[in-house]
């Protein structure tokens, strides 16, 4: 399996390396380079800034839509009427570009860090939504009445029922939901802000700097993949679980 893994990246990289010589260095910058420019980034005192800028931006952004999805997607999956009514609105609005909802955004909070965290977690709040109402779906009735039996209230039966049976769609949603949020925020950081990677990489672009714009695309890929994988696993893990249980 490790065999296979290395194989694939020494694909990747053997790919990429060609490429680069097809279509110039001037396009794209070869992996040795790209290295090289990451080793300079960090090196760079300033960097550190923008990369927590980034983070910190993020993180608020993912927990908003991480809470936000979850009560939308508990409310809209225990509820029938609610969900027919909710389930078409939401799938609409997440086929809207979101880019184009940016000036609204800022009306609303102005340039800056606020703006950038709200246009994130408008990205993600809707994926962790639909993902957790349909494991809300899924809960088997029997549990609800048994539930109800014990009279339990709405609230109770909603932390102790439903969220633990739709764990492994919320983890599902969250990890669809997780790159949607770094991609939002890097926008947010693109458009209205002087701070973070999405500025570093608009400022790369605007000075056709592509050993900066490869080397921030890498580490960018390497955090969403590896984010990425790590959720998949705890999915599987809560998956396999609920099949034993």
């Amino acid at each position: 399996m490790k065999f296979d893994k290395l194989l694939v990246l020494a694909a990747i990289l053997g790919v990429w390396q060609m490429t680069s010589l097809l279509v110039g260095v001037e396009v794209l910058t070869p992996p040795l380079g790209t290295f090289a420019k990451i080793g300079r980034l960090f090196a760079d005192p300033d960097f550190g800034g923008h990369v927590w800028e980034t983070t910190r931006a993020f993180a608020l952004a993912l927990v908003l839509s991480l809470a936000i999805g979850l009560l939308v997607g508990l409310a809209l999956g225990a509820d029938r009427l609610a969900a027919e009514v909710g389930e078409p609105m939401l799938t609409a609005f997440y086929a809207i570009p979101k880019v184009t909802l940016y000036p609204v955004i800022l009306l609303f909070f102005g340039l800056g860090f606020a703006a950038k965290v709200a246009f994130g977690a408008l990205h993600g709040i809707i994926p962790v939504a639909l993902f957790t109402m349909a494991g809300v779906r899924n809960v088997k009735p029997g549990w609800l009445r048994a539930a109800r039996a014990m009279r339990l209230t709405k609230l109770q039966i909603a932390r102790s029922v439903l969220l633990p049976a739709a764990l492994p769609e919320l983890v599902a949603g969250l990890r669809v939901g997780t790159a949607l949020t770094l991609l939002g925020t890097l926008i947010g950081e693109m458009f209205a802000s002087q701070r973070g990677l999405g500025y570093l990489l608009l400022q790369a672009m605007e000075r056709n700097d592509p050993a900066t714009i490869t080397a921030l695309a890498l580490l960018l890929t390497i955090f969403a993949t590896s984010a990425s994988a790590l959720l998949l696993a705890l999915e599987r893990r809560l998956d396999h679980a609920r099949v034993v249980a």
